[in-house]
């Protein structure tokens, strides 16, 4: 079958094969020359893709394992971290670490080490991690342990999936007393103001700007910045801890390319800066984490094309010239993105091709065509001109050398995989692309 990540390209011919235990994986191992793991296929580009297997873990979702006092919890790799709220949230724990969507599996969130909006404060998903159960090249089984002198959790957390099949995870949660979050709202009018609040949200324990990306001249990098904490349970207005209802929708249709154009962008922006009440509110959940899933199949907006996503890290010394740099070469060239969002990263992530670096990131949404394509080539210069990097689980066309440039312990990641997998048994399209 033909399948393809989030952002609907590149797309592959490929044979999927299910796997629901140890055994299935096995054999998938026996039956293909090479293999890539795949969890709900939320990955943007090519990290989930293999033209000969792709190894689907959806099915491998149990809980195994709960310890009511310490909030460690054992799943198999393939549950959703939907799934794993739902059976969380009314215990009255949480996950430490959440991304943008809860559409994820537990093996990916460990693959691509995910972060959220709480980077600065609680780090990668990865530093959550207590163990984990990964099938090497030969079907042997190790358990992985952060801190051990082989480096196999640290280049597995992060690695995409090209040191083995994730098999299960044991995980920390945290604590809370309510489903509610006490979010804070504040407009900021030019980009200076934007990056003053977002230092000064460093204290806060959740905090992300929306930044409108055409805007230009004296309102250049205007943006709405969120900020959060967990309500408590005897705060008024805190929902108590059940699973917040949420009504979804679908994209029923790919969306014409002509109807994303910088004007009608440009428009959306206007109105999502102007629409946004200034000040404090609770909200659930759902609507604070995860706003996009609210409607399903949304990677259809950008067309039958698809789209791409360009995720930079910039270290924080050159963070205000790049960021800078990178809006003010958007909003010339007019091709906007409405999902343009901002975040501070606190320290080097403890995946050996973890992501974050103390420093901001700037993720940018594009439709994929040849004049959003060169453009995206410009903001890759201006990232590697600043030393910064790309996010693995978003790219989908960087080249090798900007991986390299990027990723310093990228020598370190290879001589484990040169290591545990020689045969390189464990491939994607992006570690073929990137020379992984």
């Amino acid at each position: 079958m033909r399948v393809s990540g989030w952002g609907r390209f590149p797309q592959v011919e490929t044979h999927c094969v299910d796997m629901r235990d140890v055994a299935d994986a096995r054999a998938a191992l026996a039956d293909h020359a090479s293999l890539i793991a795949r969890g709900n296929g939320r990955s943007y580009g090519d990290a989930a893709l293999n033209a000969s297997c792709v190894l689907s873990t959806t099915r491998s979702d149990r809980i195994l394992a709960f310890d009511p006092a310490s909030g460690c919890v054992t799943v198999e790799a393939g549950l959703l971290l939907a799934d794993l709220l739902d059976f969380a949230v009314p215990r009255g724990w949480f996950p430490p670490v959440m991304p943008g969507t809860k559409l994820v599996t537990i093996g990916g969130m460990i693959a691509a080490d995910v972060h959220g909006k709480n980077h600065h404060f609680a780090g990668t998903f990865s530093r959550h991690v207590e163990s984990l159960l990964l099938m090497m090249a030969d079907g042997s089984i190790r358990r992985c342990l952060p801190g051990q002198e082989d480096e196999l959790f640290e280049a597995t957390c992060g690695g995409m999936g090209l040191t083995g099949i994730i098999l299960e995870a044991t995980i920390r949660l945290m604590r809370i007393e309510s489903t509610s979050l006490r979010q804070e709202t504040l407009r900021a009018r030019d980009f200076d103001e934007a990056m003053a609040l977002c230092e000064d949200s460093a204290g806060h324990s959740y905090s992300v700007a929306w930044i409108d990306c055409l805007a230009r001249g004296s309102a250049l990098g205007r943006a709405l910045i969120y900020r959060g904490e967990h309500a408590g349970k005897d705060e008024a207005g805190a929902t108590p801890l059940a699973v917040p209802a949420r009504q979804l929708r679908r994209m029923p249709f790919d969306l014409p390319q002509m109807v994303l154009n910088p004007w009608s962008v440009r428009a959306f922006n206007e109105f999502y800066y102007r629409r946004a009440r200034p000040g404090i509110a609770l909200v659930d959940y759902e609507t604070f984490f995860f706003p996009l899933d609210a409607l399903l199949d949304w990677n259809r907006l950008d067309g039958r094309s698809g789209f791409t996503q360009h995720q930079c890290v910039i270290p924080k010394a050159a963070s205000r010239a790049a960021i800078r740099a990178l809006l003010e070469r958007v909003s010339a060239a007019g091709y906007g993105s409405f999902l343009a969002v901002l975040k501070l990263f606190g320290g080097e992530g403890d995946g050996l091709l973890s992501f974050p670096r103390e420093g901001y990131t700037l993720t940018l949404d594009f439709p994929r065509n040849p004049a959003t394509l060169a453009l995206l080539r410009e903001l890759d210069a201006i990232v590697a001109d600043h030393g910064g990097r790309l996010y693995l689980a978003k790219d989908a066309r960087a080249d090798a050398a900007m991986m390299r440039r990027g990723y310093s312990r990228l020598d370190r990641f290879k001589r484990v995989r040169d290591t545990m997998d020689p045969q390189r048994k464990f491939a994607s399209a992006q570690s073929q692309r990137l020379d992984l």
